[in-house]
């Protein structure tokens, strides 16, 4: 075989239409539409009014219970929790439902632990009703959590998810009775442990044999309602949520995604147990999250709607189904698509990313015999096509650090309060380095050549994706796939004609729906922090649509002296303006997203007393404190020899004035030896109201060989070595009248050491203190405002 012909400059593209200002007009058209066509679609709906048919979820209806649970901040424990915990009842009851409450102690699960270490314990009381199917195959769990943190009402976590559930069984109460069981679960100490989840799961009758759960969240206060996490072997479960759920927002990227990250929800208990289902929340308006901020008139109405809309279909669908047939032998690949739900065996990823990569080479082939490139340009496109995957989460990573610069409180958030201008930012911003790269290259190395560059970049990335997470290989596979085979037909089609341009142009469209949502909804999820990542699946979508790039350009080749510079000149254009746009969204955002009394600066500040040598210390996380906080801390030292329950972290510390309060008691209720071995039984009772109680076991005198708290044997959880704390118990939510502990030791000394210590909320009362200003608000930290106070007993 002879070598191809030489490449005329002018033909090194893989569409060279006529009219090439309209051609770029009408693909930029095209893709624009299908671009928003994919965004309306990720709309929320708009909320039901107070008036909807019985049959329906109300928006409206499911708010008077919202106002009722946040209320006020209600912890687990807590008074106002009590009151929540009674409308609960009330409602359940008032709708003819079989409703109790699971009043237990239970341990934690996952890993939402505060303490230095050791294990961790809550009493909980669930609210649990169930509404008897009429011939069960098996049971429905709606779950949601009805605590809130100590730092906020928890309008949207989790009075969204509480409210939705409330309202969800009025309206199946109202139609007909379903076929299977479906059972309302209304949980405890999300918050502090999990632990009320765990207690269902694990030792609940109506738990005994598994079911389907639909748990629900919220972290933040407004958008789409996504499908974030499913048990494993998801595929008919997928099936269901996408047949079934009015407004199915969910993609196998954010499962795969979910599943590599330490976070933990109330579903990672029903999990650990053997059932299945799917975990949903919104998440846009993070800044909110589990801040005094988070109040019921924070809420999106839409997100609620869309909360109930779901839940309320996929009670019924999984409420009439024969959930014997739900097991699947493997997970499904899916993602939104205006109009509902693309979804395909996981099995077939491998096989798609293989044919991404086939496609791919036979287009570099292919392009290569009709003469568009050469081997050294199609080595020299692929090569080239990284660099914008580099620089562009680069700049993006640059621009947020210089933003925070600026704006060092947004460090604290997991989000800005007002972030759309900075996300336009970030997408200008890939968009400028694609453009700029772009045009730098064209020249010399041709559009063809770097089209087939970028798409085989996007199919290594499945190929990467499908061995890491397959769930989002999809995100490149397919728009390789689809802009390979469209660079095919466009080579098969006169170059000149409307053929190439429309053969693009579609293949174009493919990466805009399957990347497009992604880059929408990880900019909420993962904040404005990780928006480098949201710059990369932009920049993915660039390569994706290089052909319709170069449409913006003037043709390739074909000009010289000073046409060719016009030429350059104008090439230039796109970077420029997108350059420019990346500047004024950053300006914009930094000007409108400033910190005022209703978007104050988080802060951070606990205040820490020992009973026993009288010293108190204010203490925060902030490693940059900001000014409010400065005036109370002036150095910095890791606290937990002293107070072994606020962990081991280097925290901000400086002296506090001494409060009048009590340490909790510890009292011996029997003492005896056997052999080697003594057994301590304790009662710890704290002095005063408060959210959690910790005990630590002094390592020097004494080593736990087992523990039991409440009448549960726990597990002996070392901290560390080289530590002075040997076990640790954190108890959230303890009783008024307290915990009864009993250890089994081998004593070091004649005295065995303990720490005992307790915490509540609220800094308002404590001496020195200083109220927070309007603009300066509370970080969402399970140890904001806490006040703790600990003592050594010898016993």
């Amino acid at each position: 075989m002879g070598a191809p012909p030489a490449t005329p400059a002018a033909d090194r593209a893989l569409a060279r239409p006529r009219r090439r200002p309209a051609a770029a007009v009408a693909a930029l058209a095209a893709l624009v539409a299908v671009a928003a066509g994919t965004l309306l679609d990720l709309r929320t709906p708009a909320p039901a009014p107070a008036d909807a048919p019985a049959a329906e979820f109300s928006a409206s209806r499911a708010y008077e219970h919202v106002e009722v649970v946040a209320a006020e901040t209600h912890p687990a424990g807590s008074p106002a929790n009590d009151r929540v915990r009674a409308h609960l009842e009330q409602t359940l009851r008032g709708l003819g439902l079989e409703t109790s409450v699971q009043d237990t102690v239970a341990p934690e699960a996952g890993q939402l632990s505060g303490s230095a270490g050791g294990t961790t314990l809550a009493r909980v009381r669930n609210v649990v009703a169930r509404l008897p199917g009429t011939d069960p195959t098996g049971r429905v769990f709606l779950v949601a959590h009805y605590d809130s943190v100590q730092s906020g009402p928890g309008g949207n976590d989790d009075a969204a998810g509480t409210s939705a559930i409330l309202e969800a069984a009025r309206a199946l109460t109202s139609g007909p009775r379903l076929r299977n069981d479906i059972v309302f679960v209304l949980t405890d100490a999300e918050e502090a442990c999990l632990c009320g989840a765990a207690a269902f799961a694990a030792e609940h009758p109506l738990a005994a044999d598994g079911g389907v759960v639909l748990n629900l969240e919220a972290r933040g206060r407004t958008g789409p309602v996504i499908m974030f996490e499913t048990s494993r072997r998801n595929a008919a479960l997928v099936g269901t949520f996408g047949r079934a759920a009015p407004h199915p927002v969910g993609t196998s990227f954010a499962v795969e995604v979910y599943r590599l990250l330490p976070n933990d929800t109330d579903f990672t208990a029903f999990l650990q147990e053997g059932f299945v289902g799917l975990n949903s929340a919104y998440l846009d308006g993070g800044a909110i999250y589990h801040t005094p901020l988070d109040t019921p008139e924070s809420m999106d109405r839409g997100s609620l709607q869309h909360h109930g809309d779901n839940v309320l279909a996929l009670a019924r669908e999984f409420g009439r189904t024969d959930l014997d047939t739900l097991d699947a032998a493997h997970d499904a690949t899916y993602f939104p698509v205006p109009g509902g739900l693309v979804r395909y065996p996981g099995w077939l990823t491998w096989p798609l990313a293989l044919a991404g990569l086939l496609a791919v080479a036979a287009l570099g082939w292919a392009a290569r015999r009709r003469g568009r490139t050469s081997l050294p340009r199609l080595a020299a496109g692929f090569g080239l096509a990284a660099v914008p995957l580099v620089v562009a989460p680069l700049a993006a990573w640059l621009l947020w650090a210089a933003v925070l610069a600026v704006r060092p409180g947004h460090a604290e958030l997991l989000d800005p309060y007002r972030p759309g201008w900075y996300r336009l930012a970030v997408v200008a911003l890939a968009a400028a380095v694609l453009f700029g790269w772009y045009a730098l290259t064209r020249r010399a190395v041709g559009p063809a050549a770097l089209a087939v560059g970028g798409l085989g970049w996007l199919a290594l990335v499945g190929v990467v994706l499908a061995v890491v997470a397959p769930g989002g290989s999809y995100l490149a596979t397919l728009p390789a796939l689809a802009g390979a085979v469209a660079g095919l037909v466009a080579l098969a089609t006169r170059i000149d004609g409307p053929g190439p341009v429309v053969a693009v142009t579609a293949g174009a469209a493919v990466g805009v729906l399957v990347l497009l949502p992604t880059v929408v909804l990880l900019f909420p999820a993962l904040g404005m922090g990780m928006g480098a990542v949201a710059a990369l699946f932009s920049t993915l979508l660039g390569l994706a649509a290089l052909p319709v790039v170069d449409l913006l350009h003037p043709q390739a080749g074909g000009a010289r002296g000073m046409a060719a510079a016009r030429a350059r000149r104008r090439g230039a254009l796109p970077a420029l303006a997108a350059a420019l746009a990346a500047v004024v969204f950053a300006a914009v955002g930094l000007s409108v997203d400033r910190f005022d009394a209703a978007h104050p600066v988080p802060t951070h500040l606990m205040y820490a007393l020992d009973a026993g040598t009288g010293q108190a210390r204010w203490l925060s996380h902030e490693t940059d404190p900001q000014p409010w906080t400065d005036g109370y801390v002036d150095g910095t030292e890791r606290v937990d020899d002293d107070f072994p329950g606020l962990g081991d972290a280097e925290l901000r510390t400086g002296p506090a004035p001494r409060a009048d309060l009590p340490a909790p008691k510890v009292e011996v209720l029997a003492d005896t030896r056997a052999g080697t071995t003594r057994t301590l039984r304790l009662r710890l009772t704290p002095q005063r109201q408060v959210r959690l109680a910790t005990l630590h076991v002094d390592a020097t005198t004494a080593t736990v060989q087992s523990m039991v708290v409440a009448g549960r044997s726990v597990p002996v959880d070392r901290i560390a070595d080289e530590q002075r704390w040997d076990v640790g118990l954190v108890f959230h939510a303890p009783p008024p009248e307290g915990l009864e502990i009993t250890l089994t030791v081998t004593p070091k000394a004649e005295r065995v050491a303990l720490r005992a210590m307790d915490a509540s909320d609220g800094l308002d009362a404590l001496p020195g203190f200083r109220p927070r200003p309007a603009d300066v608000g509370v970080v969402g930290s399970h140890t904001s405002e806490m006040l703790a106070v600990a003592r050594t007993y010898p016993l």
